[in-house]
Protein backbone atom coordinates (compact mmCIF):
# COMPACT_ATOMS: atom_id res chain seq x y z
CA UNK A 1 0.00 0.00 0.00
CA UNK A 2 1.31 3.13 -0.97
CA UNK A 3 1.61 6.26 1.26
CA UNK A 4 -1.15 8.39 -0.15
CA UNK A 5 -3.45 5.28 -0.05
CA UNK A 6 -2.86 4.62 3.31
CA UNK A 7 -3.29 8.38 3.72
CA UNK A 8 -6.31 8.22 1.72
CA UNK A 9 -7.92 5.64 4.00
CA UNK A 10 -6.79 7.28 6.89
CA UNK A 11 -8.75 10.11 5.90
CA UNK A 12 -11.80 8.58 5.22
CA UNK A 13 -12.05 6.13 8.03
CA UNK A 14 -12.38 9.40 10.17
CA UNK A 15 -14.65 10.88 8.19
CA UNK A 16 -17.14 7.70 8.17
CA UNK A 17 -16.36 7.73 12.14
CA UNK A 18 -17.68 11.62 12.61
CA UNK A 19 -20.84 10.63 10.30
CA UNK A 20 -21.68 7.68 12.85
CA UNK A 21 -21.38 10.01 16.02
CA UNK A 22 -23.04 13.46 14.49
CA UNK A 23 -26.42 12.39 15.25
CA UNK A 24 -26.43 10.20 18.83
CA UNK A 25 -23.70 12.25 20.04
CA UNK A 26 -25.16 15.63 18.85
CA UNK A 27 -28.51 14.53 21.00
CA UNK A 28 -27.24 13.61 23.91
CA UNK A 29 -25.03 16.38 24.01
CA UNK A 30 -28.67 18.74 23.04
CA UNK A 31 -29.91 16.29 25.96
CA UNK A 32 -27.34 17.61 28.33
CA UNK A 33 -27.65 21.57 27.44
CA UNK A 34 -31.46 21.69 27.58
CA UNK A 35 -32.46 19.03 30.42
CA UNK A 36 -34.29 20.33 33.82
CA UNK A 37 -32.88 17.52 36.17
CA UNK A 38 -30.49 17.88 38.45
CA UNK A 39 -27.89 15.33 39.63
CA UNK A 40 -27.02 15.03 43.44
CA UNK A 41 -23.45 16.22 42.31
CA UNK A 42 -24.55 18.94 40.70
CA UNK A 43 -26.61 20.12 43.35
CA UNK A 44 -24.04 20.01 45.56
CA UNK A 45 -21.62 22.21 43.44
CA UNK A 46 -24.22 24.68 42.93
CA UNK A 47 -24.84 24.66 46.55
CA UNK A 48 -21.12 25.37 47.16
CA UNK A 49 -20.84 28.34 44.68
CA UNK A 50 -24.48 29.69 46.17
CA UNK A 51 -26.12 29.25 42.49
CA UNK A 52 -29.89 29.07 42.22
CA UNK A 53 -29.93 26.16 39.04
CA UNK A 54 -33.17 27.45 38.03
CA UNK A 55 -32.58 31.12 37.69
CA UNK A 56 -31.37 32.21 34.63
CA UNK A 57 -29.22 34.99 33.27
CA UNK A 58 -29.86 37.69 30.49
CA UNK A 59 -26.70 38.21 27.96
CA UNK A 60 -24.64 40.71 30.65
CA UNK A 61 -25.44 38.38 33.12
CA UNK A 62 -23.80 35.19 31.51
CA UNK A 63 -21.33 37.85 30.18
CA UNK A 64 -19.91 38.85 33.47
CA UNK A 65 -19.76 35.35 34.85
CA UNK A 66 -18.15 34.16 32.36
CA UNK A 67 -15.31 36.88 32.82
CA UNK A 68 -15.59 36.46 36.58
CA UNK A 69 -14.96 32.93 36.57
CA UNK A 70 -11.83 33.31 33.76
CA UNK A 71 -10.36 36.02 36.09
CA UNK A 72 -10.35 33.95 39.05
CA UNK A 73 -8.98 31.08 37.04
CA UNK A 74 -5.79 32.77 35.42
CA UNK A 75 -5.17 34.23 39.30
CA UNK A 76 -5.30 30.71 40.84
CA UNK A 77 -3.34 29.27 37.47
CA UNK A 78 -0.87 32.24 38.15
CA UNK A 79 -0.31 31.74 41.93
CA UNK A 80 0.07 27.82 41.16
CA UNK A 81 2.95 28.00 39.01
CA UNK A 82 4.66 30.53 41.45
CA UNK A 83 4.85 28.45 43.82
CA UNK A 84 4.89 24.93 42.87
CA UNK A 85 8.21 24.76 44.22
CA UNK A 86 6.01 24.29 47.69
CA UNK A 87 4.01 22.00 45.89
CA UNK A 88 3.64 18.32 46.30
CA UNK A 89 5.05 16.59 43.12
CA UNK A 90 7.14 19.55 42.43
CA UNK A 91 9.71 16.92 41.25
CA UNK A 92 12.42 19.98 43.00
CA UNK A 93 11.95 22.30 40.08
CA UNK A 94 11.64 25.82 40.42
CA UNK A 95 8.69 28.34 40.66
CA UNK A 96 8.28 29.66 36.76
CA UNK A 97 9.19 33.31 36.07
CA UNK A 98 6.80 36.03 36.81
CA UNK A 99 6.11 36.71 32.66
CA UNK A 100 6.07 32.75 31.85
CA UNK A 101 3.71 32.21 34.68
CA UNK A 102 1.18 34.95 33.44
CA UNK A 103 1.28 33.86 29.78
CA UNK A 104 0.58 30.35 31.06
CA UNK A 105 -2.00 31.28 32.83
CA UNK A 106 -3.76 33.33 30.47
CA UNK A 107 -2.56 30.20 27.28
CA UNK A 108 -5.16 27.34 29.60
CA UNK A 109 -7.78 29.70 30.85
CA UNK A 110 -8.47 31.01 27.21
CA UNK A 111 -8.57 27.81 25.60
CA UNK A 112 -5.36 28.36 23.83
CA UNK A 113 -2.97 26.34 25.63
CA UNK A 114 0.48 28.09 23.90
CA UNK A 115 3.80 27.27 25.27
CA UNK A 116 6.53 29.04 25.68
CA UNK A 117 8.22 26.04 27.73
CA UNK A 118 9.39 22.09 28.37
CA UNK A 119 6.87 20.76 30.16
CA UNK A 120 8.66 18.04 31.60
CA UNK A 121 11.17 19.94 33.09
CA UNK A 122 9.12 23.23 33.50
CA UNK A 123 6.13 22.41 35.30
CA UNK A 124 5.61 19.37 38.55
CA UNK A 125 3.23 17.19 37.94
CA UNK A 126 0.89 18.72 40.46
CA UNK A 127 0.55 21.87 38.25
CA UNK A 128 0.15 19.29 35.35
CA UNK A 129 -2.80 17.82 36.76
CA UNK A 130 -4.56 20.05 39.06
CA UNK A 131 -3.53 23.14 37.20
CA UNK A 132 -3.16 22.98 33.90
CA UNK A 133 -5.45 19.71 32.77
CA UNK A 134 -8.06 21.42 35.28
CA UNK A 135 -8.08 24.47 32.86
CA UNK A 136 -8.47 22.02 30.31
CA UNK A 137 -11.77 20.86 30.80
CA UNK A 138 -12.67 24.53 32.26
CA UNK A 139 -12.21 26.16 29.20
CA UNK A 140 -13.69 23.85 26.65
CA UNK A 141 -17.08 24.21 29.01
CA UNK A 142 -16.73 27.74 28.98
CA UNK A 143 -16.75 27.76 24.62
CA UNK A 144 -19.40 25.51 24.64
CA UNK A 145 -21.89 26.63 26.89
CA UNK A 146 -21.39 30.54 25.08
CA UNK A 147 -22.25 28.52 22.26
CA UNK A 148 -25.55 27.12 23.73
CA UNK A 149 -26.34 30.34 24.86
CA UNK A 150 -26.06 31.88 21.13
CA UNK A 151 -28.45 28.99 19.63
CA UNK A 152 -30.93 30.17 22.73
CA UNK A 153 -30.69 33.40 21.22
CA UNK A 154 -32.06 32.20 18.36
CA UNK A 155 -34.37 29.45 19.29
CA UNK A 156 -35.86 31.94 22.15
CA UNK A 157 -38.76 35.09 22.06
CA UNK A 158 -39.56 37.98 23.79
CA UNK A 159 -36.93 37.18 26.50
CA UNK A 160 -33.61 38.62 27.66
CA UNK A 161 -32.75 35.50 29.00
CA UNK A 162 -30.06 32.97 27.43
CA UNK A 163 -29.15 30.66 30.43
CA UNK A 164 -27.69 29.90 33.88
CA UNK A 165 -23.85 29.74 32.87
CA UNK A 166 -22.59 28.17 35.84
CA UNK A 167 -25.34 25.15 35.49
CA UNK A 168 -24.30 24.89 31.74
CA UNK A 169 -21.16 24.69 32.26
CA UNK A 170 -21.26 22.30 35.22
CA UNK A 171 -23.30 20.24 33.65
CA UNK A 172 -20.64 20.22 30.65
CA UNK A 173 -18.20 19.15 32.30
CA UNK A 174 -19.95 16.15 34.19
CA UNK A 175 -21.88 14.65 31.94
CA UNK A 176 -19.59 15.62 28.40
CA UNK A 177 -15.92 15.89 29.72
CA UNK A 178 -15.18 13.88 32.17
CA UNK A 179 -16.91 10.81 31.06
CA UNK A 180 -15.34 10.80 27.44
CA UNK A 181 -11.84 11.82 28.81
CA UNK A 182 -11.99 8.57 31.55
CA UNK A 183 -13.25 6.25 28.71
CA UNK A 184 -10.07 7.90 26.19
CA UNK A 185 -7.72 8.24 28.67
CA UNK A 186 -8.45 4.26 29.41
CA UNK A 187 -7.65 3.69 25.27
CA UNK A 188 -4.73 5.88 25.30
CA UNK A 189 -3.34 3.60 28.04
CA UNK A 190 -3.63 0.63 26.65
CA UNK A 191 -2.08 1.59 23.35
CA UNK A 192 1.10 2.74 25.73
CA UNK A 193 0.67 5.80 26.80
CA UNK A 194 2.18 6.68 30.16
CA UNK A 195 0.34 7.59 33.18
CA UNK A 196 2.18 7.43 36.50
CA UNK A 197 3.37 9.71 38.91
CA UNK A 198 7.14 8.66 38.46
CA UNK A 199 9.67 11.67 38.36
CA UNK A 200 12.43 9.80 35.89
CA UNK A 201 13.69 6.53 36.05
CA UNK A 202 17.55 6.29 34.86
CA UNK A 203 18.47 4.07 32.51
CA UNK A 204 22.11 3.01 30.69
CA UNK A 205 22.13 3.71 26.83
CA UNK A 206 24.09 1.60 24.52
CA UNK A 207 26.86 3.65 24.50
CA UNK A 208 27.50 3.37 28.39
CA UNK A 209 25.95 6.82 29.03
CA UNK A 210 22.96 7.67 31.37
CA UNK A 211 19.35 8.79 30.17
CA UNK A 212 16.55 10.25 32.52
CA UNK A 213 13.12 8.68 31.46
CA UNK A 214 10.54 10.98 32.17
CA UNK A 215 7.51 9.93 32.90
CA UNK A 216 4.26 11.47 34.37
CA UNK A 217 -0.07 11.37 34.22
CA UNK A 218 0.37 11.68 31.01
CA UNK A 219 -2.47 10.02 29.48
CA UNK A 220 -5.08 12.15 31.28
CA UNK A 221 -4.09 15.23 30.34
CA UNK A 222 -3.50 14.01 26.57
CA UNK A 223 -6.90 12.96 26.06
CA UNK A 224 -8.93 16.35 27.77
CA UNK A 225 -6.09 18.23 25.17
CA UNK A 226 -8.08 16.74 22.58
CA UNK A 227 -10.86 16.31 23.68
CA UNK A 228 -11.15 19.99 24.48
CA UNK A 229 -9.47 21.27 21.38
CA UNK A 230 -6.78 22.75 24.13
CA UNK A 231 -3.51 21.58 22.92
CA UNK A 232 -1.11 21.74 25.34
CA UNK A 233 1.29 18.60 25.53
CA UNK A 234 2.88 17.42 28.65
CA UNK A 235 6.11 16.99 26.91
CA UNK A 236 7.46 20.20 24.88
CA UNK A 237 7.28 18.11 21.27
CA UNK A 238 3.78 17.76 22.03
CA UNK A 239 1.83 14.65 20.25
CA UNK A 240 5.47 14.02 18.72
CA UNK A 241 6.23 12.33 21.93
CA UNK A 242 5.65 8.57 21.86
CA UNK A 243 4.77 8.54 25.70
CA UNK A 244 1.97 10.91 24.20
CA UNK A 245 1.09 9.49 20.76
CA UNK A 246 2.88 6.12 20.64
CA UNK A 247 1.54 4.51 17.49
CA UNK A 248 -0.56 5.19 14.55
CA UNK A 249 -4.38 4.11 16.08
CA UNK A 250 -3.77 6.38 18.82
CA UNK A 251 -2.30 9.46 16.15
CA UNK A 252 -5.93 8.76 14.70
CA UNK A 253 -8.06 8.28 18.06
CA UNK A 254 -6.58 11.45 19.13
CA UNK A 255 -7.55 13.62 15.70
CA UNK A 256 -11.15 12.01 16.37
CA UNK A 257 -10.91 13.34 19.02
CA UNK A 258 -10.28 17.07 18.88
CA UNK A 259 -13.22 17.08 15.84
CA UNK A 260 -15.85 15.03 18.08
CA UNK A 261 -17.16 18.13 19.71
CA UNK A 262 -16.77 20.82 17.13
CA UNK A 263 -18.28 18.43 14.25
CA UNK A 264 -21.33 17.27 16.46
CA UNK A 265 -22.63 20.74 17.92
CA UNK A 266 -24.37 21.41 15.03
CA UNK A 267 -26.91 19.61 15.37
CA UNK A 268 -27.18 20.97 19.05
CA UNK A 269 -28.11 24.22 16.89
CA UNK A 270 -30.74 22.07 14.57
CA UNK A 271 -31.87 20.57 18.12
CA UNK A 272 -32.38 23.72 20.00
CA UNK A 273 -33.98 25.55 17.16
CA UNK A 274 -36.43 23.29 16.14
CA UNK A 275 -34.61 22.85 12.62
CA UNK A 276 -32.48 19.65 12.10
CA UNK A 277 -31.76 20.87 8.26
CA UNK A 278 -30.14 23.78 9.92
CA UNK A 279 -27.79 22.01 11.75
CA UNK A 280 -27.03 19.92 8.61
CA UNK A 281 -26.07 22.95 6.76
CA UNK A 282 -23.89 24.35 9.21
CA UNK A 283 -21.96 20.48 9.46
CA UNK A 284 -21.95 20.68 5.59
CA UNK A 285 -19.94 24.39 5.58
CA UNK A 286 -17.70 23.04 8.26
CA UNK A 287 -17.10 19.77 6.33
CA UNK A 288 -16.37 21.37 3.19
CA UNK A 289 -13.64 23.41 4.22
CA UNK A 290 -11.98 21.15 6.40
CA UNK A 291 -12.14 18.39 3.01
CA UNK A 292 -9.98 21.27 1.14
CA UNK A 293 -8.01 22.38 3.74
CA UNK A 294 -6.81 18.80 4.54
CA UNK A 295 -6.42 17.34 0.88
CA UNK A 296 -4.05 20.95 0.23
CA UNK A 297 -2.12 20.62 3.01
CA UNK A 298 -1.54 16.87 2.00
CA UNK A 299 -0.74 17.65 -1.75
CA UNK A 300 1.85 20.45 -0.72
CA UNK A 301 3.66 18.02 1.79
CA UNK A 302 3.83 14.90 -0.86
CA UNK A 303 4.72 16.73 -3.68
CA UNK A 304 6.70 19.04 -2.03
CA UNK A 305 9.42 20.87 -4.56
CA UNK A 306 13.44 20.81 -3.71
CA UNK A 307 16.19 18.58 -4.04
CA UNK A 308 15.72 15.98 -0.85
CA UNK A 309 11.62 16.45 -0.98
CA UNK A 310 11.42 14.89 -4.88
CA UNK A 311 14.31 12.41 -3.99
CA UNK A 312 12.63 10.52 -1.34
CA UNK A 313 8.66 11.29 -2.66
CA UNK A 314 7.59 13.71 -0.12
CA UNK A 315 8.23 16.46 3.02
CA UNK A 316 9.90 13.90 5.88
CA UNK A 317 11.64 17.23 7.39
CA UNK A 318 10.35 17.66 10.87
CA UNK A 319 7.76 14.30 10.55
CA UNK A 320 7.23 11.92 12.84
CA UNK A 321 8.24 7.79 10.74
CA UNK A 322 5.41 6.32 12.60
CA UNK A 323 3.09 8.45 11.34
CA UNK A 324 4.22 8.92 8.04
CA UNK A 325 4.05 12.50 6.01
CA UNK A 326 0.17 12.26 4.79
CA UNK A 327 -1.15 11.27 8.56
CA UNK A 328 1.22 14.45 9.67
CA UNK A 329 -0.18 16.44 7.66
CA UNK A 330 -3.71 15.25 8.53
CA UNK A 331 -2.94 15.95 12.49
CA UNK A 332 -1.66 19.53 11.74
CA UNK A 333 -4.76 20.68 9.63
CA UNK A 334 -6.88 19.16 11.96
CA UNK A 335 -5.24 21.14 14.59
CA UNK A 336 -5.16 24.40 13.05
CA UNK A 337 -8.33 24.13 11.53
CA UNK A 338 -10.07 23.44 15.17
CA UNK A 339 -8.69 25.45 18.09
CA UNK A 340 -6.39 22.68 19.55
CA UNK A 341 -2.63 23.69 18.54
CA UNK A 342 -1.32 19.91 19.09
CA UNK A 343 1.43 18.56 17.32
CA UNK A 344 2.73 15.50 15.93
CA UNK A 345 5.18 17.26 13.88
CA UNK A 346 6.96 20.29 13.25
CA UNK A 347 4.83 23.02 11.51
CA UNK A 348 8.44 25.31 10.42
CA UNK A 349 9.86 22.31 8.63
CA UNK A 350 6.40 22.18 6.45
CA UNK A 351 6.93 23.29 3.17
CA UNK A 352 5.94 26.74 2.01
CA UNK A 353 2.56 26.43 0.56
CA UNK A 354 1.75 23.82 3.78
CA UNK A 355 2.54 25.84 6.21
CA UNK A 356 0.83 28.44 4.16
CA UNK A 357 -2.32 26.07 4.40
CA UNK A 358 -1.71 26.00 8.18
CA UNK A 359 -1.86 29.93 8.41
CA UNK A 360 -4.69 29.82 6.37
CA UNK A 361 -6.56 27.34 8.90
CA UNK A 362 -6.40 29.71 11.51
CA UNK A 363 -6.66 32.95 9.53
CA UNK A 364 -10.33 31.37 8.91
CA UNK A 365 -11.06 31.84 12.20
CA UNK A 366 -10.77 28.76 12.74
CA UNK A 367 -14.57 27.90 12.16
CA UNK A 368 -14.06 24.46 9.98
CA UNK A 369 -15.04 23.07 12.72
CA UNK A 370 -13.22 25.23 15.14
CA UNK A 371 -12.97 24.62 18.81
CA UNK A 372 -15.19 23.18 21.30
CA UNK A 373 -17.94 25.85 20.92
CA UNK A 374 -15.91 28.59 19.55
CA UNK A 375 -16.44 26.87 16.07
CA UNK A 376 -20.33 26.56 16.61
CA UNK A 377 -20.37 30.40 17.25
CA UNK A 378 -17.73 31.69 14.55
CA UNK A 379 -19.77 30.05 11.98
CA UNK A 380 -22.94 31.19 12.78
CA UNK A 381 -21.44 34.79 12.98
CA UNK A 382 -20.47 34.21 9.34
CA UNK A 383 -23.84 32.59 8.78
CA UNK A 384 -25.26 36.03 9.81
CA UNK A 385 -22.88 37.84 7.78
CA UNK A 386 -23.87 35.63 4.96
CA UNK A 387 -27.59 36.60 5.33
CA UNK A 388 -27.02 40.14 5.05
CA UNK A 389 -24.73 40.05 2.61
CA UNK A 390 -27.17 37.93 0.60
CA UNK A 391 -30.17 40.34 1.48
CA UNK A 392 -27.92 43.36 0.28
CA UNK A 393 -27.65 41.75 -3.18
CA UNK A 394 -31.15 40.09 -4.34
CA UNK A 395 -33.15 42.41 -2.08
CA UNK A 396 -34.62 39.76 0.26
CA UNK A 397 -35.41 39.82 3.89
CA UNK A 398 -31.87 39.54 5.87
CA UNK A 399 -33.51 36.78 8.24
CA UNK A 400 -31.78 33.59 10.17
CA UNK A 401 -33.28 30.86 11.49
CA UNK A 402 -36.51 33.00 11.94
CA UNK A 403 -34.64 36.23 13.25
CA UNK A 404 -34.25 39.62 11.67
CA UNK A 405 -30.64 40.40 10.89
CA UNK A 406 -31.28 44.22 11.33
CA UNK A 407 -28.31 46.69 11.98
CA UNK A 408 -27.78 46.19 15.60
CA UNK A 409 -26.98 42.53 15.00
CA UNK A 410 -24.68 43.16 11.82
CA UNK A 411 -23.00 45.72 13.84
CA UNK A 412 -21.70 42.52 16.68
CA UNK A 413 -21.42 40.47 13.96
CA UNK A 414 -19.08 42.53 12.05
CA UNK A 415 -17.26 43.60 14.81
CA UNK A 416 -16.50 40.06 16.07
CA UNK A 417 -14.75 39.54 12.64
CA UNK A 418 -12.85 42.25 12.75
CA UNK A 419 -11.43 41.62 16.29
CA UNK A 420 -8.98 38.60 15.16
CA UNK A 421 -7.13 40.09 12.13
CA UNK A 422 -7.05 43.53 14.20
CA UNK A 423 -4.65 41.83 17.01
CA UNK A 424 -2.96 39.29 14.42
CA UNK A 425 -1.88 42.43 12.04
CA UNK A 426 -0.95 45.33 14.71
CA UNK A 427 0.91 42.32 16.80
CA UNK A 428 2.88 41.18 14.08
CA UNK A 429 3.46 44.85 12.65
CA UNK A 430 4.43 45.60 16.62
CA UNK A 431 7.36 42.83 16.45
CA UNK A 432 9.13 43.86 13.38
CA UNK A 433 8.67 47.92 15.02
CA UNK A 434 9.82 46.57 18.61
CA UNK A 435 12.77 44.65 17.08
CA UNK A 436 10.85 41.86 18.63
CA UNK A 437 11.18 39.62 15.27
CA UNK A 438 14.51 38.08 15.55
CA UNK A 439 14.56 34.56 14.71
CA UNK A 440 16.79 32.02 14.90
CA UNK A 441 17.36 30.08 12.13
CA UNK A 442 15.46 32.38 9.35
CA UNK A 443 15.12 35.70 7.92
CA UNK A 444 13.32 36.83 4.63
CA UNK A 445 9.79 35.23 3.99
CA UNK A 446 9.75 32.21 6.17
CA UNK A 447 11.19 34.92 9.16
CA UNK A 448 8.09 36.58 8.44
CA UNK A 449 5.52 33.68 8.45
CA UNK A 450 7.22 32.84 11.81
CA UNK A 451 6.36 36.02 13.13
CA UNK A 452 2.81 36.14 11.71
CA UNK A 453 2.04 32.17 12.46
CA UNK A 454 2.96 33.41 16.68
CA UNK A 455 -0.16 36.23 16.31
CA UNK A 456 -2.41 34.27 14.39
CA UNK A 457 -2.17 31.05 16.70
CA UNK A 458 -2.33 33.49 19.90
CA UNK A 459 -5.19 35.55 18.39
CA UNK A 460 -7.12 32.45 17.53
CA UNK A 461 -6.65 30.89 20.70
CA UNK A 462 -5.20 27.94 19.08
CA UNK A 463 -1.98 27.80 20.49
CA UNK A 464 0.50 25.74 18.25
CA UNK A 465 3.65 26.92 16.59
CA UNK A 466 5.68 27.67 13.45
CA UNK A 467 8.66 27.59 15.77
CA UNK A 468 12.15 29.29 14.95
CA UNK A 469 11.72 32.08 17.60
CA UNK A 470 12.68 33.10 20.87
CA UNK A 471 9.55 33.55 22.67
CA UNK A 472 10.75 33.05 26.25
CA UNK A 473 11.30 36.77 26.65
CA UNK A 474 9.03 39.37 28.86
CA UNK A 475 8.09 41.49 25.44
CA UNK A 476 6.89 38.37 23.71
CA UNK A 477 4.78 36.70 26.96
CA UNK A 478 2.95 39.80 27.37
CA UNK A 479 2.34 40.46 23.54
CA UNK A 480 1.04 36.76 23.06
CA UNK A 481 -0.67 36.88 26.29
CA UNK A 482 -3.04 40.07 25.40
CA UNK A 483 -3.72 38.72 22.14
CA UNK A 484 -4.84 35.54 23.64
CA UNK A 485 -6.67 37.27 26.17
CA UNK A 486 -8.70 40.17 23.74
CA UNK A 487 -8.85 37.32 21.22
CA UNK A 488 -10.82 34.88 23.47
CA UNK A 489 -13.34 37.38 25.76
CA UNK A 490 -13.63 40.16 23.35
CA UNK A 491 -15.76 38.15 20.83
CA UNK A 492 -17.43 35.78 23.59
CA UNK A 493 -18.43 39.36 24.87
CA UNK A 494 -20.12 40.52 20.92
CA UNK A 495 -21.18 36.66 21.16
CA UNK A 496 -23.52 36.79 23.81
CA UNK A 497 -24.50 40.58 22.91
CA UNK A 498 -25.65 39.06 20.11
CA UNK A 499 -27.56 36.42 21.24
CA UNK A 500 -29.62 38.88 23.90
CA UNK A 501 -31.01 41.04 20.86
CA UNK A 502 -31.50 37.98 19.10
CA UNK A 503 -33.60 36.61 22.40
CA UNK A 504 -35.90 39.44 22.60
CA UNK A 505 -37.19 39.83 18.91
CA UNK A 506 -40.52 38.14 17.92
CA UNK A 507 -39.73 35.27 14.94
CA UNK A 508 -40.56 36.00 11.75
CA UNK A 509 -42.72 33.37 9.63
CA UNK A 510 -41.31 32.28 6.26
CA UNK A 511 -42.06 34.14 3.28
CA UNK A 512 -41.61 34.18 -0.28
CA UNK A 513 -39.05 37.07 0.40
CA UNK A 514 -36.66 35.08 3.05
CA UNK A 515 -33.36 33.17 1.75
CA UNK A 516 -33.67 29.79 2.70
CA UNK A 517 -30.36 28.67 4.66
CA UNK A 518 -30.89 25.30 4.79
CA UNK A 519 -30.22 24.48 1.18
CA UNK A 520 -26.87 24.17 -0.67
CA UNK A 521 -26.98 27.28 -1.82
CA UNK A 522 -26.47 28.93 1.12
CA UNK A 523 -23.90 26.22 2.23
CA UNK A 524 -21.86 27.05 -0.96
CA UNK A 525 -22.52 31.27 -0.36
CA UNK A 526 -21.05 30.61 3.65
CA UNK A 527 -17.83 28.54 2.57
CA UNK A 528 -17.35 31.65 -0.47
CA UNK A 529 -18.18 34.47 2.40
CA UNK A 530 -15.95 32.73 4.27
CA UNK A 531 -13.06 32.38 2.17
CA UNK A 532 -13.12 35.60 1.09
CA UNK A 533 -13.35 37.51 4.25
CA UNK A 534 -10.24 36.24 5.20
CA UNK A 535 -8.53 36.50 1.70
CA UNK A 536 -9.28 40.01 1.90
CA UNK A 537 -7.90 40.79 5.18
CA UNK A 538 -4.81 38.48 5.09
CA UNK A 539 -3.58 38.13 1.46
CA UNK A 540 -1.17 40.38 1.29
CA UNK A 541 0.67 39.18 4.36
CA UNK A 542 0.34 35.54 3.55
CA UNK A 543 1.74 36.71 0.22
CA UNK A 544 4.82 38.48 1.59
CA UNK A 545 5.53 35.22 3.63
CA UNK A 546 4.50 31.87 3.08
CA UNK A 547 3.06 32.41 -0.66
CA UNK A 548 6.43 34.67 -1.38
CA UNK A 549 8.18 31.71 -0.64
CA UNK A 550 6.83 29.34 -2.34
CA UNK A 551 7.42 30.85 -5.70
Amino acid sequence: MTTTTAGVLFILSLLAALVAVYRPFGDYMYRVVSGTRQSRVERGVYHLVGVDPAAEQTWGVYARSVLAFSAISILFLYAFQRLQHHLWLSLGLDPVVPHGAWNTAVSFVTNTNWQWYSGESTMGHLVQMAGLAVQNFASAAVGIAVAVALVRGFARRHTGELGNFWVDMTRIVLRILLPIALLGALALMIGGTVQNLSGGTEVTTLTGGTQTITGGPVASQEVIKELGTNGGGFYNVNSAHPFENPSAWTNWLEIFLLLLIPFSLPRVFGRIVGQHRQGYAIAAVMGVLALASVTLTNVFELTGHGTVPEAVGAALEGKEVRFDVSNSATFAAATTLTSTGAVNSFHDSFTALGGGMLLSNMMLGEVAPGGVGAGLYGILILAVITVFVAGLMVGRTPEYVGKKIGSREIKFASVYFLVTPTLVLVGTAAAFATGNNSTALNVGPHGLSEVLYAFTSASNNNGSAFAGITVNTPWWNTALGLCMLLGRFLPIILVLALAGSLARQTPTPASDGTLPTHRPLFVGMVVGVTVILSALTFLPALALGPLAEGL
